[in-house]
């Protein structure tokens, strides 16, 4: 026969809810908001690809003073593209990603809320949670900069980008790729930030379901035991008693027999 498994408090907890930490809609948004930052940092490196360069060109006649105007090697409308696309995507995954967060933090159940903050687990989620949170916001904050900065440089030269001009003003080499590697750091920061508030939740409902066994535990032995009931059996009263039927050996008899008393 299989042998039988214990049920224990945590198969009879019921099942989180979308909007709490630790659900399938948290692990869906987190690797949504994780994709988006992918996505991001790929339209980053095709816009750093496309971007606009200034070249120098001389108008000048043969005997007289030279003059060197510029121009742009593209319209930028790739870049452009790119750029704010990506703009918008971070800004859309870290908009789910904080709304979520405060959701599932307001939807917590006490037991979070009660938790002991000069406990040193406490402390050291706080920090780790603090950290995240900053850093988050940091990276998210500069990429969104840069990416703002290229868009207003590509869009200046959409039209007539072919006419020389005295100074064109262009993106710096680089520029897009580090609002790329921004956008990826925002995103996996942010992930950092919700598994430690994932952590610090099954801490705090594996030292609830400890106390509540402890509790059981100690109401069980501290009660004492009950006395066994005493059952009282009533006879039930018989129209036609039959008296009992004897078979015993007669002892002193010298032939062996049996004898039978009605």
């Amino acid at each position: 026969m299989p042998k039988s498994l214990a049920v224990t408090h945590a198969d009879l907890a019921p099942s989180p809810r979308s909007t709490e930490l630790g659900s399938k809609t948290g692990a869906v948004l987190m690797v949504f908001t994780i994709l988006c930052g992918l996505f991001c940092f790929i339209l980053c490196l095709i816009a750093e690809a496309t971007r606009s360069q200034e070249v120098w060109i001389s108008n000048g006649d043969k005997g007289k003073e030279e003059i060197y105007e510029c121009v742009y090697s593209k319209s930028g409308k790739t870049p452009l593209l790119c750029s704010a696309v990506a703009f918008v995507g971070l800004s859309v995954a870290m908009v789910v990603e904080n709304v979520y967060m405060l959701v599932a933090i307001s939807n917590t159940p006490p037991a979070l809320a009660s938790w002991d903050p000069d406990s040193p687990p406490a402390k050291a989620f706080t920090w780790q949670a603090g950290f995240f949170f900053v850093t988050t916001w940091i990276c998210f904050a500069v990429g969104e900069m840069l990416l703002l900065i290229g868009v207003s440089v590509e869009s200046g030269h959409l039209k007539y980008w072919s006419r020389p001009r005295p100074s064109c003003l262009t993106v710096r080499e680089g520029m897009f790729s580090a609002a790329g590697v921004f956008a990826l750091m925002t995103v996996f920061l942010a992930a950092s930030l919700y598994l430690t508030a994932l952590r610090a939740h099954r801490l705090i409902q594996k030292q609830e379901s400890l106390r509540r066994e402890m509790l059981e535990a100690s109401f069980l032995y501290a009660s004492p035991p009950r006395s066994p009931s005493h059952r009282v059996i009533a006879a039930i009263p018989r129209e036609d008693p039959v008296p009992p039927t004897f078979t015993y050996p007669l002892a002193f008899s010298k032939q062996s027999s049996i004898v039978t008393l009605e």
